[in-house]
């Protein structure tokens, strides 16, 4: 896989990519000849207006099973195997759409459709190269932007900011693995996300790194190196992935991976979160947050089931 990416860099052939959360998978594909049965949008806000409220429904795991996960999470933090790990659960979810409906009538900054298997409309980037620059935004920290005083609440809570700063040193210590001179270039400010029929405020950053002259050449080799995500494994990543792997107890699969184009110069990728896959004739919602040694259960399951949202027009 890294040699194939690095190939068509080399040749600065556009492609398109999807990277599974285990770097097990690796779909590539020139754009030139990208198949009908994959759609995506990348960092766009042009939207099919469907004018209609969808109803869904879903079925999350028990606050019991969920405690019990994040209990043995908490213990691996204590003892210092984690400070800042993403916990994640899949839901069953019913509605009456299509997925390739769901992708063309859902508003997100980076949406995919593939193969009627999964879509995804996530509001996060995973990396961004141009120039020579590469760039990350973390996410971290969410609120209803309905509550009063909303913005000034989030940015006042020390519980996450502390987990904002683990995400954002975690993904500065990643960059500084392909890039020199990284920087923070803007902490903690607000971007407005649709969820639903809510809107909500999240906390996000800005860091910058310089590549080489050239780096094109190396496309899989920065790919793969800064993977799986920070922003949805964890901190110290290589301990916190094995813990994933024991507590969650189900494949994440594509879900939190990566997707991106590769446009011959420079290239935009995003982190495959608000994830719906067809499992048979049923869809089932994957989605969790972070935890620290500082979480509450309740607000984490509570954010668990918050994260499952349609963005309908």
């Amino acid at each position: 896989m890294v040699k194939t990416l690095n190939s068509f860099g080399q040749k600065r052939e556009p492609i398109f990519f999807v990277i599974d959360f285990d770097l097990k998978n690796c779909f590539i594909e020139p754009l030139k000849s990208l198949s009908d049965d994959i759609h995506f949008s990348i960092n766009q806000k042009k939207f099919q207006k469907l004018n209609k409220k969808i109803p869904y429904t879903f079925e999350t795991i028990s606050l019991d099973q969920y405690k019990k996960a994040f209990d043995k999470v908490q213990e691996e933090i204590k003892c210092g195997n984690s400070y800042l790990l993403n916990l994640t659960f899949p839901s069953k979810i019913d509605i009456n759409y299509s997925l390739k409906e769901i992708y063309d009538y859902t508003e997100a900054r980076f949406k995919l459709y593939f193969k009627d298997k999964f879509v995804c409309f996530s509001p996060e980037r995973f990396i961004k190269i141009k120039k020579n620059r590469i760039f990350t935004y973390p996410m971290k920290g969410t609120i209803d932007a309905s509550i009063k005083d909303a913005k000034e609440k989030i940015l006042s809570n020390q519980k996450e900011m502390a987990e904002h700063i683990m995400v954002v040193d975690l993904l500065r210590n990643d960059l500084s693995i392909v890039a020199k001179n990284v920087r923070v270039k803007k902490f903690r400010y607000i971007e407005s996300i649709k969820a639903g029929e809510r809107e909500l405020l999240q906390v996000s950053s800005k860091i910058r790194g310089e590549l080489e002259l050239n780096w094109q050449d190396r496309l899989g080799d920065i790919l793969f190196k800064l993977l799986p995500a920070g922003s949805i494994s964890g901190t110290p990543k290589k301990r916190s992935i094995e813990i994933i792997k024991e507590v969650e107890s189900y494949e994440r699969g594509f879900f939190s991976g990566i997707f991106g184009v590769f446009d011959g110069d420079s290239l935009d990728s995003a982190v495959m979160i608000r994830f719906i896959e067809k499992k048979g004739n049923s869809f089932v919602y994957k989605s969790g947050g972070g935890i620290t040694l500082d979480s509450d259960f309740l607000s984490e399951y509570n954010e668990l089931k918050e994260k499952i949202y349609v963005p309908f027009l």
